[in-house]
């Protein structure tokens, strides 16, 4: 699913059938074809999850001194935007498993770094998350030579299905949480596969259980009571970014299949006087309004995104002054990426009319998918940090979500 060329975003040139985006534009086609039947019947997609692998994006952001692609941050991020115009739950675990491997290079050692990303690119490891911030059900309890893991974490995103995940755990003795990263089928890790949200369906965002498993101070990224860095907190800098284009990838989505069905589909209505429904001044006045939604939300996301790959870049040298700035730029990115998913998945219905509305074409799952992951943190806290930098030029804490 892409938009048309008279109103399609930017995209960065196509040179050859191997550039990321061309496999990233070819996979969402395929993905878009069985996108609502998938939706409609939920559960975990490992067949499409194959696809994903099989494509070599996994291996996108992987530096090329490690066996991977090397791609820039504003590549990686529209790889995301691309695939959730067709399939934003499985945008969001392709995603995420990105997100995991830039936590490897934000808080691993040079040792770490190797051994993990060349791993992925041998084994075409597929990454999951769990690594809830908020969920302190999970204790670490030192062993001497590493920790024992005890408890469950939610909301664990592409942990169905997953070969690594990466895994928070809360260490009373400090008061702080280590990170550290675990195979998924060790002993002792159960994976629930419980996520039944009325959107994003197939996430494989249910609960993992730890049961006295064994986490080896070499798989430790961050150790309990070591304070973070700049550097470090960037990685929820990343996580806010994917979760923008996520929500850009759904707006450009609904965008498109309300145009296509307009244009192919829609009855102008009796009372225009039209000899077309897209021939209709008042819903060509609206999809104009749609658009100006949309336009200015990818720019600042591209924005946001090349500031991202700047600041990553620079390594231990980012400063805390342009991480909180950077956080500046992710906010508003997110704020109108949230609010064009969010209206013109909604506001698409009253323009292509009653017969859209049909099972068949499951346009409402732009809606659900939109409510639905908008709802991971509560934009209205960054519309409350926009503000204060409006006001006095202070800037957002580094937080897991901000």
């Amino acid at each position: 699913m892409s938009l048309p060329l008279r109103t399609a975003l930017p995209d960065p040139a196509l040179p050859s059938a191997s550039d990321p985006l061309t496999v990233a534009a070819d996979l969402a086609r395929r993905l878009g074809d069985t996108a609502n039947a998938r939706d409609r019947a939920g559960g975990h997609a490992a067949q499409e999850r194959g696809w994903i692998r099989d494509s070599g994006l996994l291996t996108l952001s992987i530096p090329e001194a490690y066996g991977g692609q090397g791609a820039d941050w504003p590549t990686v991020l529209h790889a995301v935007r691309i695939l959730a115009r067709a399939d934003s739950a499985l945008a969001h675990v392709f995603g995420f498993h990105h997100l995991q491997l830039a936590g490897i290079a934000l808080y691993g050692t040079p040792p770490q770094q190797r051994r993990f990303l060349t791993q992925t690119v041998d084994q075409q490891l597929f990454w999951g998350n769990a690594l809830n911030p908020l969920d302190r059900r999970t204790t670490a309890v030192d062993t001497g030579d590493g920790f024992r893991l005890d408890g469950v974490k939610s909301f664990s995103s592409g942990s169905v299905g997953s070969d690594w995940l990466t895994v928070s755990a809360w260490h009373a003795a400090t008061g702080t949480a280590l990170i550290g990263v675990l195979p998924t089928r060790q002993a002792g890790v159960a994976v629930q596969a419980d996520w039944d949200a009325f959107g994003q369906k197939q996430t494989d965002s249910g609960n993992v259980h730890f049961d006295a498993v064994a986490l080896p101070a070499d798989q430790v990224l961050q150790a309990p009571g070591v304070a973070a860095t700049p550097q470090s907190t960037l990685r929820s800098q990343v996580a806010q970014l994917i979760m923008t284009n996520l929500y850009l990838g759904i707006a450009e989505g609904a965008f498109e299949a309300a145009r296509a069905y307009t244009v192919d589909e829609a009855r102008p209505w009796f009372a225009s006087g039209a000899p077309s429904a897209a021939a209709d001044p008042l819903i060509q006045h609206r999809f104009g309004q749609l658009w100006l939604k949309l336009r200015p939300a990818a720019v600042l996301a591209d924005q946001a995104a090349r500031e991202l790959e700047r600041l990553f870049r620079l390594g231990p040298d980012v400063t805390a002054r342009q991480r909180g700035e950077l956080a500046v730029a992710g906010a508003e990115a997110k704020v109108l990426a949230h609010v064009a998913s969010i209206d013109i998945s909604n506001q698409m219905f009253e323009l292509t009319g009653a017969r859209s509305t049909s099972a068949r074409y499951g346009y409402d799952r732009f809606w659900r998918n939109a409510r639905v992951h908008t709802l991971h943190d509560p934009v209205d806290y960054k519309i409350r940090d926009l503000g204060r930098h409006a006001l006095d030029g202070s800037l957002p804490e580094p937080t897991a979500y901000s």
